[in-house]
């Protein structure tokens, strides 16, 4: 990994963008590294627009801004490639990570991107099959995982199972788990 690794989440208030920053976040810093997890608050309503962040380092993180140039986009919503400019400041070794059933080459070619990796998954499918509900943040986070190699598959696995058994029943967290090893799985990668 490199020093200092920049993650932007984009959603919809409800997806779970902001969940999957902070999780990710402590995740990673379980695991030995530092971490920070946030999101951009504004006027976020259900539905609405919202950002997440996490970076990732090996070393103390002395940033405490949002995230303008970031290696890796995550967008949890497909509607929003039409309405935000998700690959704003993408770096040029950059990834992106869509929430869709169409292959990476249909969302290079909307998004004009040259260079760049752009991965997509359908996370919102995954997600009703293994839980039942649209809330594609766990395969997304699978996806993450394997196209970054910041946390290996069964750290997350085991830090689901930790943090989820408290909140939720079995059925909800074997849905997880299942949810984030089809997105590590599925993602396809151009």
């Amino acid at each position: 990994m490199q020093k200092l690794l920049e993650i932007r989440w984009h959603g919809r208030g409800g997806q779970g963008a902001k969940t999957a920053a902070t999780f990710l976040a402590e995740a990673v810093l379980g695991a030995g590294k530092y971490s920070q997890g946030f999101p951009e608050y504004g006027p976020e309503r259900m539905g609405a627009p919202m950002k997440g962040f996490t970076r990732i380092s090996d070393e103390p993180i002395k940033h405490h801004c949002g995230i303008y140039t970031p290696d890796v986009v995550v967008v949890l919503d497909p509607s929003l490639l039409d309405t935000v400019d998700v690959t704003e400041g993408l770096t040029e070794n950059g990834i992106i990570i869509v929430n869709t059933g169409k292959c990476p080459a249909d969302i290079r070619k909307k998004l004009g991107l040259k260079g760049r990796k752009v991965c997509t998954v359908d996370a919102t499918k995954i997600s009703l099959e293994e839980f039942g509900r649209p809330i594609p943040n766990t395969p997304m986070i699978g996806a993450l995982i394997r196209l970054t190699g910041i946390l290996d598959l069964d750290t997350i696995i085991e830090d689901i199972k930790r943090k989820f058994a408290k909140k939720f029943s079995e059925k909800i967290v074997e849905g997880n788990i299942n949810s984030i090893k089809r997105g590590y799985r599925e993602v396809e990668i151009e």
